[in-house]
């Protein structure tokens, strides 16, 4: 019966998948350019998992964090991997959104620009590339 218990938490305790090689991509590129917002630290999210339910308790996934804690030793094996997946995906969605408003907010100045007349519809279009590249993970435009 008690393997039966360790077996179902491995597959049920929310191990966070982590990132998918997309995302892995999007968000080295955005570390490469200073924009990644680190909200959560993988490292520390790793080590908390070898306490009863401290990797899922840190990352915000406080359902795994109890089961974990229940069934603390066996945790071990997979929470510290679920809490460090667990801080990258917070990482990746704050570095997303915190991206999406600086580029919103230089698009919208730029607008501005052209609504007064400060520049043209050539000036406008090149400005909006480089923003656009600006923002881009992987420097190309979208």
């Amino acid at each position: 019966m008690k393997k039966i218990i360790i077996i179902t938490a491995i597959f049920s305790t929310g191990c966070a998948s982590g990132l998918s090689s997309m995302q892995s991509q999007e968000l080295l590129g955005y570390e490469s350019k200073g924009l990644a917002i680190e909200e959560k630290s993988t490292g520390t999210a790793a080590v908390l998992g070898l306490l009863p339910g401290g990797g899922s308790f840190y990352t915000r996934q406080y359902g795994f964090g109890a089961l974990n804690l229940l069934l603390w030793p066996y945790s071990v094996l997979w929470d510290p991997i679920s809490g460090y997946n667990g801080a990258q995906e917070i990482n990746y969605f704050a570095t997303t959104t915190s991206v999406n408003k600086l580029k919103n907010a230089e698009i919208s100045e730029l607008d501005d620009q052209l609504m007064k007349k400060n520049i043209d519809n050539i000036q406008y279009i090149n400005k909006k590339n480089d923003i656009n590249k600006k923002f881009s993970y992987n420097g190309m435009p979208y």
